[in-house]
């Protein structure tokens, strides 16, 4: 039977844990000196520590002890892996996360959930130079691994491997918006965070999901002498040894091409041009290169133009695109049907282009070829946000109603589907319509909390507020909404989440369990924060993600938190997200992991509702609502770019 222990003596155990943390000089402060300066990859090993702990510690002060005892089995054998390297210095670095360890043991016992027993690991006696140094190059336990002092080339030996097994998902589509198709996007990640930590094999969540056999889905699987060589290569720093780290791979079974070609020159517009790339040309490129070469399983004659540099890159003949020629690119010629070799595009028995649509692509190039978009974001998706800035908010509803519906029978292939309509959203799911309606009344009652990160819901035409309805997926297990997340966003959520949200300029949504036995309070606590992310996120077009799940979360914690003690630990959590981060580079850059990315991110939007500084949170939003950009708008309100904000906050509190 689970123990139940007193809130009185729960608060006296979390205090006392504080008090040793900060005697410790774990919670702000970045943790103990250390007499030897530890390398890279020791340094990634006690941060992905740090980090597991934090995801306990955040469970269990929300309750959810069951996860935070997962978190604590995961943190154990991470410090057994990293102790067996026998090295005393990063021994000495990981005690204060041993520490915490033993107490947070304790305290899940007194909660009932069982636990491997604890037993304190002795300090390594040896030097940590020959172990570490061994195990940066190989792992002579692993079959398949490259011999001691062997480098492991990403060109010719990781690229095949993510080229023949990641390729069909993650090359030739973006599946849950990863993209493996060159080393800079594996590098940058999905939208959740890194997956490739240089030298930290553990953190690494590429690694993971390939043990846990969560990836490669679809049959392909990496052999062990394959997963040798990625551990092996990420180990030894995840170097790049090509000339253009931007280079397409090939999406099969044969090895990639060497990445000889430079990198092309991107124009950005000027706003003086004519015709504009993303209004007028990207869905002509959609709608008539789809298949061959966009979004295309076998990309033809090598061209592949998913994004607006690889379409600039051009394909086995060479670029496609001289700004400044129009007639004279070899894009024009195929169109027209003008050149000296090949077929007239598009092939495959499409109708050709009018002469008007060809004209139009040829006056766009002799004005520069320029580009009024975001290069990273896929010309697919440059061209739906451009057809919903021209859009109505009822054509954006209808829009958003017909991708609910399919999503929802993507998801849930034999439930029937029921709806719900409130003023701002379309609450669809497969439970009773009580709970439907209750859903659709906590939704509406978020935003008038959320009025204070947000317009204000009486602001606008209710259909104005999303531009068009909102949808609401309500899914009546864990289970049902963890296969949402697998079927439609191609993702795995974590295990302690129940709701959360998306929104790309067209699609708005938040997707959250609910069901009739639950009672009407728990659902509106959990879709609190997706909601009011939602709002925030809609402000702009540019709004970053961090910031509007930031503020949400943030927004959320503070309104539960009714005590003191309950805000003292929003006070801890906020520590401990602070002294994970290196500096503001490292967050805007994507470099931590999505548990530490997300705890930052909170921290920072508690900074920014702080009183001090709330006035200056409502300016930002204002700008934005005058239709500035994120960067210009903060600077507005906060009188300092993002990135010396974080700084400075980082500086302060360290």
């Amino acid at each position: 039977m689970k123990r139940i222990i007193p809130i009185a003596m729960r608060c006296v155990l979390l205090l006392a844990a504080f008090l040793v943390d900060l005697v410790a000089g774990g919670v702000i402060g970045g943790g103990t000196a250390q007499a030897v300066e530890l390398d890279r990859r020791q340094k990634a090993i006690v941060s992905t520590i740090g980090a597991t702990i934090n995801r306990a510690g955040k469970a269990y002060f929300e309750g959810k002890y069951d996860a935070s005892g997962n978190e604590i089995r995961k943190a154990l054998e991470q410090v057994d892996r990293a102790v067996d390297l026998g090295s005393p210095e990063l021994y000495d670095a990981i005690v204060v996360h041993i520490d915490k360890i033993s107490r947070a043991h304790a305290m899940l016992e007194l909660e009932g959930i069982s636990l491997p027993p604890f037993r304190r690991p002795p300090r390594p006696t040896g030097t940590a130079s020959t172990p570490m140094a061994s195990s940066d190059s190989s792992d002579p336990n692993t079959p398949g691994t490259p011999p001691s002092g062997t480098l492991v080339s990403f060109t010719n030996d990781v690229a095949p491997i993510l080229s023949s097994k990641c390729g069909r998902c993650h090359i030739s589509e973006r599946r849950g918006g990863f993209s493996t198709s060159s080393y800079t996007a594996l590098m940058q990640g999905p939208p959740e965070g890194v997956v490739v930590f240089a030298g930290d094999v553990i953190g690494s969540r590429l690694i993971e999901t390939i043990e846990t056999g969560d990836m490669p889905r679809g049959g392909a699987k990496v052999s062990a002498a394959e997963l040798g060589t990625l551990k092996t290569w990420i180990a030894q720093g995840a170097k790049f040894d090509g000339n253009d780290p931007n280079q397409m791979l090939a999406a099969g079974s044969t090895p990639a091409p060497a990445m000889e070609t430079k990198p092309p020159v991107i124009t950005q517009a000027t706003g003086n041009e004519t015709v504009s790339f993303a209004l007028e040309i990207a869905p002509l490129l959609v709608d008539n290169c789809g298949g061959c070469h966009i979004e295309a399983m076998q990309v033809r004659g090598g061209l592949r133009m998913d994004t607006f540099v690889q379409m600039m890159r051009g394909g086995d003949s060479g670029a496609i695109i001289t700004p400044g020629r129009g007639e004279a690119s070899l894009l024009v010629k195929k169109l027209r049907g003008t050149a000296t070799d090949g077929e007239r595009m598009p092939a495959g028995g499409r109708p050709p282009l009018s002469d008007d649509s060809i004209a139009l692509i040829s006056k766009w190039i002799d004005e520069g070829a320029t580009l009024d978009a975001n290069q990273s974001q896929p010309i697919k998706v440059i061209s739906k946000l451009a057809w919903a800035s021209r859009a109505s908010s009822a054509e954006i509803s209808a829009k958003r109603a017909e991708l609910a519906d399919r999503n929802f029978k993507l998801a849930n292939s034999t439930a029937s589907l029921t709806e719900h309509q409130t003023d701002h959203f379309r609450v669809v799911g497969s439970g009773s319509q009580q709970t439907l309606e209750v859903v659709g009344r906590a939704a509406e009652k978020h935003l008038k909390i959320a009025k204070s990160v947000a317009r204000p819901a009486s602001s606008t035409a209710a259909e104005d507020y999303f531009h068009g309805r909102a949808t609401i997926f309500v899914l009546p297990r864990r289970y049902d909404y963890s296969e949402f997340a697998k079927m439609v966003e191609q993702r795995s959520v974590p295990n302690d989440w129940s709701a959360h949200w998306q929104y790309d300029g067209i699609d708005a949504y938040a997707a959250t369990v609910a069901s009739e036995t639950e009672d009407e309070e728990a659902i509106e606590s959990r879709l609190l924060a997706p909601i009011v992310s939602l709002a925030v996120a809609s402000r702009g077009s540019d709004v970053p993600r961090w910031f509007a799940e930031g503020i949400g979360s943030a927004t959320a914690m503070q309104q539960n938190a009714k005590s003191r003690s309950e805000k003292e630990k929003l006070r801890v959590l906020a520590g401990e997200a602070v002294s994970a981060v290196k500096n503001a580079k490292a967050f805007l850059d994507n470099k931590l992991t999505p548990e530490q990315a997300d705890s930052f991110g909170t921290a920072l939007a508690m900074s920014m509702l702080d009183r001090s500084r709330r006035k200056m949170l409502d300016a930002t939003f204002r700008l934005l609502d005058d239709d500035q950009s994120f960067n210009d708008a903060f600077v507005g309100g906060f009188g300092v770019t993002p990135t010396i904000y974080i700084d400075q906050l980082l500086q302060f509190a360290r």
